[in-house]
């Protein structure tokens, strides 16, 4: 993966208002579809990673997992403190976010 890359793209993202940033506001847009993709870091809790992926199982949306420290994912979205969960509502940004990750379809 190409880490720079990606966390540019996730500041993209985050400036086109094309993300959703939690857990918890993650796991309320599942059921709405608007979320393409969902990225959690590998540094969550066991509680937070069963959550998600069973959030994302359940509504059929991608998930995947990146190496990126919480406080790197955080800071790539603005925000002070870590992030370990990234929800992704754009078509086009998933793809290209996809792309970067190394997790083409």
């Amino acid at each position: 993966m190409n880490e720079s890359k990606f966390l540019s793209m996730l500041g993209l993202c985050r400036r086109a208002g094309a993300v959703i940033i939690g857990t918890d506001l993650v796991t309320r847009a599942l059921p709405s579809k608007k979320v393409k993709i969902v990225f959690c870091s590998a540094g969550a809790s066991q509680n937070t990673k069963k959550r998600i992926t069973d959030k994302c199982s359940f509504y059929n949306v991608r998930l995947l997992t990146v190496d990126t420290p919480d406080d790197v994912l955080g800071g790539a979205l603005g925000k002070s403190a870590g992030v370990c969960v990234v929800g992704i509502t754009d078509d086009n940004f998933s793809r290209q976010l996809l792309t970067l990750s190394g997790s083409d379809e």
